[in-house]
């Protein structure tokens, strides 16, 4: 869905801004440093990605999602097929932690594009 506002024409939306790591304000792939840290700000830019406060939501979210897929998947596996221990192993532990990396970078970044598009800032005595 595209926006008709004329300040937001160029900018991703948020599916596309999460999934690629786009900067919310110029659409540039500088959104994050390393597998989920945020850089310091965009190159292209200049915006500060340090003054939004996405925080710790996505982790805890995404550990109990995933974890309760990754069970039930377990689960389903051990009762169709009854693999060898070390088959679990193989499989559930890289395909959990793949799961938590990929997912939180999309849900951190979809939580940035949210701040940034709504003009989201911490509430003060101004705001009373």
């Amino acid at each position: 869905m595209t926006s008709d506002n004329p300040e937001q024409k160029g900018q991703p939306g948020l599916a596309e801004a999460a999934l690629f790591g786009l900067c919310p304000a110029c659409g540039a792939k500088t959104l994050f440093a390393g597998a989920t840290r945020f850089a310091a700000a965009c190159r292209a830019c200049g915006l500060d990605y340090g003054k939004f406060n996405v925080g710790d939501g996505p982790a805890a979210f995404l550990t109990l999602i995933i974890g309760a897929v990754i069970t039930g998947l377990a689960l389903w596996l051990e009762i169709a097929a009854h693999p060898p221990f070390w088959v679990h192993i193989i499989l559930w532990v890289p395909l959990t932690a793949a799961a938590v990396v990929f997912g939180l970078r999309i849900a951190k970044a979809a939580l940035l594009h949210a701040e940034v598009t709504r003009d989201a800032r911490e509430a003060g005595r101004d705001d009373l």
